[in-house]
Parts: structure tokens; C-alpha cells; sequence
């Protein structure tokens, strides 16, 4: 796949149309051809998503919700946020790679976790993670 194709814009390359597998090779791609994988150690990868989330999360410092939630509808702080987004979620990607993880199945074997921790009759439309009755 040529870098045109690889980097094209949404409407032919979106997530309905991209593999897990195929973002995780082009950040493992774009990280070999600079030769940073030596610098890739999980530590530092653990380091780099918290410190591009916080990036993410000054975006949203100091906005009230209905603030926060018009950056979706500006142009220009939507894009910002989206940068920080994918540097996390690029991250993850390179995280997964170095630990040896499948991250669809991790995804999909903690949600099952989760389904069972908080069965959706008893946390819809909680805010709070506490079972009813402090149980």
C-alpha cells in the first residue's frame, strides 16, 4: 500500500473499512523505519500514553460538559483533539506489539469482564461504579 493510500482521508479509509492489524502495521512500520524500537520498552510506551491522554485531556481543562462537548462541533478543536487521540491510540497500538498482546481479543475479553461486574440492569444510568446497597 503506497503512504497515499495508507494516509488517505476518512471517507475511503475509515473504520469501517481499516483492520486493528493493519493500524498496528503502519505504527510498527512508521516506528522501524526511523529505528525507534529500542527506545519502545514497555515502561516507556506506558509513559508516553499517559503523558499524550494528558495532552488530550487539556483540550477539555477548565470546560464545563457542554462546553467540552462543542469541541466536537469546531473544526479546528475537534482536529486537536483528534491528534492527541491517535498519538494515544497509536501508543496502544505499539504498547500491544511490545507486550505480545492481541488487542482485539484483550478488548473483547475485558468487556466480557466487565459485562459480568456490572450487569447493565443494575448500573444503567449510574454515574456511580458502587453496586446499589453498597455491596
Amino acid at each position: 500500500m503506497t503512504p497515499a493510500e495508507e494516509f488517505a482521508p476518512r471517507s475511503r479509509r475509515g473504520d469501517d473499512a481499516t483492520t486493528v492489524a493493519e493500524l498496528r502495521e503502519l505504527v510498527e512500520r512508521f516506528v522501524a523505519e526511523r529505528e525507534w524500537s529500542k527506545y519502545h520498552s514497555p515502561k516507556n510506551l506506558a509513559m508516553s500514553i499517559a503523558i499524550e491522554a494528558a495532552e488530550l485531556m487539556e483540550h477539555f481543562q477548565w470546560l464545563t460538559p457542554e462546553q467540552a462537548q462543542a469541541v466536537a462541533d469546531d473544526p479546528e478543536k475537534r482536529a486537536a483533539a483528534g491528534e492527541e487521540l491517535a498519538d494515544v491510540v497509536g501508543y496502544c497500538f505499539a504498547m500491544a506489539g511490545a507486550l505480545g498482546l492481541d488487542l482485539s481479543e484483550t478488548v473483547r475479553s475485558k468487556m466480557r469482564r466487565n459485562h459480568d461486574k456490572y450487569p447493565a440492569d443494575v448500573f444503567r444510568g449510574r454515574a456511580s461504579y458502587d453496586r446499589p446497597g453498597g455491596e
